[in-house]
């Protein structure tokens, strides 16, 4: 009894883990959307969030003078049905940028 109760324990413990990875991975992304959405590159946005973020990602981009890029993800692919984590950041747009 007690051996099964400490592999649920563990596994809870693994689960958190990784959601608090997906969450770093996912603020990664985002800022580095903005940073490049904000230099009017959009397709590079979403080539670093397909490149920083968990598999599945959406990105948002949104703005004009400020732009704003929300990424949101699954944890742990569909392990974790109903949980979902995000970050959002947000860059000035460059001067020279349409």
């Amino acid at each position: 009894m007690a051996l099964s109760a400490l592999v649920v324990v563990l596994a809870l413990c693994l689960a958190g883990i990784g959601v608090l990875i997906a969450q770093v991975r996912a603020t990664d992304a985002a800022g580095e959307a903005a940073r490049q959405a904000a230099r009017g590159d959009d397709a590079a946005a979403r080539a670093a969030v397909v490149r920083l973020a968990p598999a599945d990602s959406v990105l948002t981009l949104s703005g004009t003078d400020v732009v704003t890029a929300q990424v949101e993800a699954p944890p742990l692919g569909a392990l974790l049905p109903g949980i979902r984590v995000g970050a959002t950041a947000v860059a000035a747009r460059e001067p020279d940028v349409p």
